[in-house]
């Protein structure tokens, strides 16, 4: 298996990717044999900009593409393609192991200038043990202006087997003096059938599922992941379809919002149930602190610093849950619109269609662009911090 067959309908880039690995590979080998070789001219860099909606697999582009660089393959030599999925370079690379190979992927809501230095400091380094240095950077949307002008010197200046693999859902996301310096590749949204396919071949989901969950999706690779293999997120998702026949009154608006709110704290807490206690643990076991003894004396700001750490991880893992549950509501009021043009395109959500319908019918088309307006300002409303629960309130009583 190749790195690049878990790249959902992303031929055109898997082609690209494939060709600047075979040049950094002829780069490296050259370095190696003692030449001085160059880059430019080449289809490889140092920097590249990953960009497509969510679920196209941005991150999964840029962690294949690092274990292509780090292939180590025999085949190599005799003409084979860098990545070839299953010599140590690769697989290391792919599981997160690689020394030489560093993932960042924040559950904070930003990526600040602390994090971004050390980030910066690694990059500099030569490689420990494979063939380039290679930093990815899964939410470059998420670093703040302070982060981004750190970052701007390392990328404008990169070490020489160094390479920074960026990731955001657009290019506008990104610092226009970062974009300028990066080689941008832009991802779409996979196929239905493919994303079916894929959940198929690689986590053994039953058809009939993997279909459903990629329809719903709407070719999100991740989502239809977690839709296919996790009872609850489905129960979640036929909650939040079930919303738009709920809000025929203001008492019905109010609660709607009100569970919704606390179905996203509620994902944040079992997410903290499973984090919070074993890196707590963790971390007393590498200050020295035995099971039930004290702190050793000075470290207690390490603590309170991974507290803080988790307090802000629970913000934005419900903040993400209720975009999540938002993203859904769209997909249906674009099916109740669909209904009401006469189009035959088909739902994202076929275990609603019979709200679909019954919406559709009781409605005018500029009620719907009305009511999907109202979740797209409450999305906005959230991403400036307005308290969740008065964001969703207005939503929902705008759904009436």
């Amino acid at each position: 298996m190749a790195v690049w067959d878990d790249l959902v309908g992303q031929e055109r880039v898997a082609a690209q990717l494939a060709a600047a690995a075979r040049d950094a590979d002829a780069f490296v080998t050259a370095v190696d044999r003692g030449e001085q070789p160059e880059l430019s001219g080449s289809a490889m860099t140092h920097a590249w900009l990953f960009t497509g909606p969510p679920g196209a697999g941005r991150a999964a582009a840029a962690r294949a593409f690092a274990a292509a660089l780090q292939c180590v393959s025999p085949d190599r030599a005799l003409g084979g393609q860098p990545g070839c999925g299953f010599c140590d370079g690769c697989h290391t690379a792919l599981i997160g192991t690689h020394a030489d190979v560093e993932a960042i992927r924040t559950d904070l809501l930003t990526i600040g200038v602390k994090e971004t230095r050390e980030l910066v400091r690694r990059a500099q380094l030569s490689p420990a043990s494979g063939r380039w240095q290679v930093i990815v950077l899964e939410d470059a949307d998420r670093l703040t202006e302070g982060a981004g002008n750190v970052l701007l010197k390392a990328v404008e200046e990169p070490a020489p087997r160094t390479v920074w693999l960026l990731c955001a859902p657009s290019i506008e996301d990104v610092l226009p003096t970062i974009r300028s310096r990066c080689r941008q590749l832009s991802l779409r949204t996979p196929p239905i059938g493919a994303v079916a396919d894929l959940l198929i071949r690689r986590d053994g989901v039953e058809p009939e599922v993997a279909h459903a969950a990629a329809q719903a999706t709407q070719g999100h690779v991740d989502r239809a992941r977690r839709l296919a293999v996790d009872e609850r997120a489905r129960a979640r998702r036929l909650a939040v379809l079930k919303l738009p026949e709920r809000v025929g009154d203001v008492g019905g608006c109010l609660r709607a919002a009100q569970e919704l709110v606390d179905a996203a704290a509620e994902d944040a807490k079992q997410l903290a149930e499973e984090l919070d206690e074993k890196e707590a643990e963790e971390l007393r076991a590498a200050l020295g602190a035995a099971e039930g003894k004290r702190l050793p004396r000075g470290t207690a700001g390490a603590m309170k610093e991974l507290e803080d750490r988790q307090k802000r991880r629970a913000t934005r893992t419900q903040r993400d849950a209720l975009d999540l549950a938002l993203t859904d509501l769209t997909a249906f009021y674009r099916d109740v619109l669909a209904r009401q043009f006469g189009s035959a395109v088909a739902l994202a959500g076929g275990e609603s269609a019979a709200a679909v319908e019954r919406v559709a019918a009781a409605s005018r088309p500029e009620q719907t662009l009305r009511r999907m307006e109202a979740i797209l300002e409450c999305r906005e409303a959230l991403d400036r911090n307005v308290a969740p629960l008065l964001a969703v309130e207005a939503m929902t009583m705008a759904l009436r």
